[in-house]
């Protein structure tokens, strides 16, 4: 009964009001890209971000902006953060985080030409080769780079 009423109530409701009622209930979370980068050695490229919590070396990556597909968004923020063109570009997985709340598609991808800094946002960037990964590199992030290179 309670349900049918609900219903009825929601369906006569103005656009306006259902919208704001799912917005202030649904959960509300970001879309993130990030790419496990190789070279042609099989080394990882890894950039030391001014703004990454930590020690600020990570794999490279950004929010996807509206409408974007997020392939796109992953040779977006590689090209603008350090002028890096992508050759081959493939999905790896995606994972959910909680905090914060946030949907993160990673990449596996293969690098195509020379790159430099370009952003004030990246002090450096660097390839590694998988077993002499920086030591002071997070846990998660060895993670995403471990999952992403098992085919």
């Amino acid at each position: 009964m309670l349900k049918k009423l609900l219903g009825a109530v929601w369906r006569v409701a103005p656009l306006g009001a259902r919208r704001l009622t799912m917005r202030l209930i649904e959960p509300r979370f970001a879309v993130t890209a990030g790419a496990v980068v190789l070279d042609e050695q099989e080394r990882v490229l890894l950039l030391n971000h001014v703004f990454r919590a930590g020690s600020g070396w990570g794999i490279p990556g950004g929010f996807i902006e509206k409408g974007e597909q997020p392939e796109a968004a992953v040779r977006r923020e590689l090209l603008e953060e350090i002028g890096l063109e992508l050759a081959e570009v493939e999905l790896a997985f995606v994972r959910t985080l909680r905090r914060p709340s946030q949907v993160e598609i990673i990449f596996r991808c293969r690098a195509q030409g020379e790159f430099a800094p370009r952003s004030v946002e990246i002090k450096s960037a660097a390839w590694f080769e998988t077993q002499a990964l920086p030591p002071e590199l997070g846990r998660d992030q060895i993670r995403l780079i471990e999952r992403a290179l098992k085919r």
